[in-house]
């Protein structure tokens, strides 16, 4: 699983660094939002992280153009918690809505369940399958 974090605050993207690689096969980072789109358009992660507040951006419109450039899952991951924000959130196009702090296995438990939505396994209907 590769994950983008995309987080101002350089010291929250080494924790989860920390925290996501030996879950993740590779963390990338992004400290800014026109960093996170280039990383996310070049590298193709299977999920990313994104924190709201990125200075200058505003998250939401950070969100919304990620959504419009990909179909990749989106968790945001803020100090806020309060039930407009999650709302706008969702809105804006994030997959789902964790705020800070939280505890590793949460957090991967999340990632991992929207890298499997995204990618489902596909299995053979037994009403389909060629019979001998």
């Amino acid at each position: 699983m590769r994950v983008l974090v995309i987080d101002d605050d350089t010291g929250m993207t080494d924790l989860l660094t920390i925290l996501l690689t030996p879950a993740s096969s590779q963390v990338l980072t992004a400290n800014s939002a026109e960093e996170g789109i280039r990383i996310l358009l070049k590298e193709k992660p299977d999920v990313v992280i994104l924190d709201l507040l990125l200075p200058p951006e505003n998250g939401l419109q950070v969100c919304q153009q990620i959504r419009e450039l990909s179909n990749v899952p989106l968790l945001i991951l803020s100090d806020f918690d309060t039930p407009g924000m999650v709302a706008q959130a969702l809105d804006h196009g994030a997959d789902d809505y964790l705020t800070k702090p939280v505890s590793s296995g949460t957090l991967i438990a999340r990632l991992r369940k929207l890298v499997r939505r995204s990618n489902p396994i596909k299995k053979t209907d037994p009403l389909t399958k060629p019979t001998i």
